[in-house]
């Protein structure tokens, strides 16, 4: 491969950008790369392999249809209120769960009925909701007639879901104390309306010290460093290493420490982590819990475990430190559910954050009982929890607040479905899938990475700086340090290969990294990738070497 089109100081100047904008840039290269290949009748026989994606191309499919056959349940029932065309009325709960009996033996042949019927036995059993009002709330928030009652999560969905998060998130051992929790337009949204909310009520202020655990997801990044919030952050590194030139991605002692300073107010971290896509080891989790217990009492924890179902007997950290953690979960990428946008945060009843707000000066509660006054009489006894629902629809519209209900339905089914066997040999295959990727990338490729049974396997970060170390050795990383931009490599891939990554130093990583998405092209796509990749590296040691001539 020729070196890029694009000057070194147009790289240079491109890598200012987020990972994901600079994507769009690579895109366009590897686009241009696609229509120059020639094939049969002018058309490419090529095609672009963007790797930079999180999105799954697998989905769930079980549960989705067990939402749809809820649908035509949830219209016969509209339709028996108020029978005319195109017009229904509101399900009725008197009566329901026989008349959904009724429903399932006339219709057999509707495809999800029977996997709906064993979730709603499945709750019943294990959760012991009255029939009746259960299937009401189903099929009332499918048809979506209602504001969601309550705003913060319906009833059964937010013990079900809790349930689900449990043995998903906490390994089935979850703390004593109870989970709060607030569905959400995904991920995303619960990540603003935490930073929102600990602003709004003073827990957070402009320039406060954070810590962010590194490499993490670069929206992390980049709200800390808004205007808004202005923050001071802390980098909480993993930067260990098993063996010369094979990071481990996990976080040293003395890093973890950084923690101990009172004046670092919040720490962030996604577990398993993205890019590197490993869980926390239990040894970070105890040493974040000894900190919590001696050194910062006060200490914030927002872990972010979408990926949390990639790692067998994971356990969030919010399970060992329930009074210290907010946690955040998306439902997006184990049920391939982008597009549905459904996320949770969780909050334990008993909470440092609550204590903080109550022990807040005279005037900054006069202020914070005039802002959310109107909901009620006593304003001081609002919950953090319920404050983040207010805040979400800037506190005026809090009476129409909350997810809407028929993805709160879906949220509910797949949660359900999780705890089914179906469920349980959907998450072995899920967990395959990105597994067999990941080989496939590193036979191609022929890089080493560490052996880690708690590697999720989603995402991988490649050090390609370390990888030179490694096979040719430092006076060759030395000179790929001198004579190019860490992002070079990618504008190569993407001009000459099509193949578009990331930058990992977009995620705080190493500059000379690159995040691959094992989630979102075919298997053998990553055998290409890593081939591609290799490719790279011998042009670049021909280039060095010449060099030397």
């Amino acid at each position: 491969m020729s070196k890029p089109s694009i000057s070194r100081d147009e790289i240079r100047r491109l890598a200012q950008l987020s990972p994901f904008e600079l994507k769009g840039r690579f895109m366009e290269l590897a686009e241009a790369y696609q229509a120059d290949q020639p094939g049969q009748k002018g058309k490419s026989t090529s095609h672009m392999l963007n790797a930079g994606r999180g999105n799954p191309n697998w989905i769930a499919t079980g549960p989705r249809e067990a939402f749809l056959a809820l649908g035509h349940f949830s219209l016969s029932e509209s339709r028996r209120v108020w029978t005319a065309d195109n017009l229904g009325g509101m399900p009725e709960q008197q009566g329901i769960a026989e008349r959904y009996e009724k429903f399932t033996r006339a219709h057999p042949e509707l495809p999800g009925i029977e996997l709906l019927t064993a979730s709603i036995n499945l709750a019943v059993d294990r959760f012991g909701f009255d029939r009746d009002a259960w299937i009401h709330e189903l099929a009332d928030s499918t048809i979506g007639d209602n504001y969601p009652v309550p705003d913060r999560m319906l009833t059964h969905a937010e013990q079900l879901v809790r349930g689900y998060l449990q043995e998903e998130l906490m390994d089935g051992k979850p703390p004593a104390d109870q989970l709060d929790l607030f569905a959400t337009e995904g991920g995303t949204a619960a990540m603003c309306y935490i930073f929102d909310s600990l602003m709004k009520n003073g827990i957070l202020h402009k320039g406060d010290k954070i810590a962010l655990m590194v490499p993490v997801f670069t929206p992390y990044i980049e709200i800390a460093e808004l205007d808004t919030f202005d923050f001071e952050v802390v980098n909480v590194e993993a930067s260990t290493f098993t063996e010369t030139g094979v990071r481990g991605w996990r976080y040293p002692t003395e890093e973890v420490a950084k923690l101990e300073d009172p004046a670092v107010k919040l720490v962030c971290l996604v577990n398993p982590s993205n890019p590197p896509s490993l869980a926390l080891s239990q040894r970070v989790a105890d040493q974040i819990k000894q900190i919590v217990a001696t050194k910062n009492p006060n200490l914030i924890v927002v872990t972010d475990d979408v990926y949390g179902t990639f790692v067998n007997g994971f356990r969030t950290i919010a399970a060992d430190l329930p009074r210290n953690s907010l946690l955040v979960y998306s439902y997006s990428k184990h049920y391939g559910a982008t597009g549905h946008r459904l996320g949770v945060i969780g909050l334990h009843k008993d909470n440092v954050i609550d204590e903080m707000i109550a022990k807040l000066p005279a005037e900054e509660k006069t202020r914070l009982n005039k802002r959310y006054g109107t909901l009620t009489l006593e304003p001081e006894k609002i919950r953090f929890i319920d404050r983040l629902v207010a805040d979400s629809r800037q506190v005026a519209l809090n009476h129409t607040a909350g997810l809407s209900l028929p993805q709160q339905v879906q949220m509910t089914l797949f949660s359900l479905f999780a705890l089914l066997p179906e469920g349980k040999a959907y998450k072995a295959k899920v967990q395959e899938i990105v597994h067999q990727r990941l080989a496939l990338l590193l036979e191609g490729s022929e890089m080493k990475i560490s052996d880690d049974p708690q590697r999720a396997g989603y995402y991988i970060e490649l050090d390609l700086l370390a990888e030179a170390e490694r096979t040719v050795g430092p006076e060759f990383a030395e000179y790929l340090q001198k004579t190019y931009e860490p992002t070079e490599p990618l504008f190569r891939l993407a001009e000459q290969t099509g193949v578009v990554l990331l930058n990992g130093g977009g995620f705080d990583g190493p500059e000379w990294s690159v995040r691959v998405s094992l989630a979102n092209l075919d298997d053998l796509d990553y055998l290409k990738i890593g081939h591609h990749l290799r490719e790279i590296f011998q042009d670049y040691r021909t280039e060095w070497e010449q060099s030397k001539a």
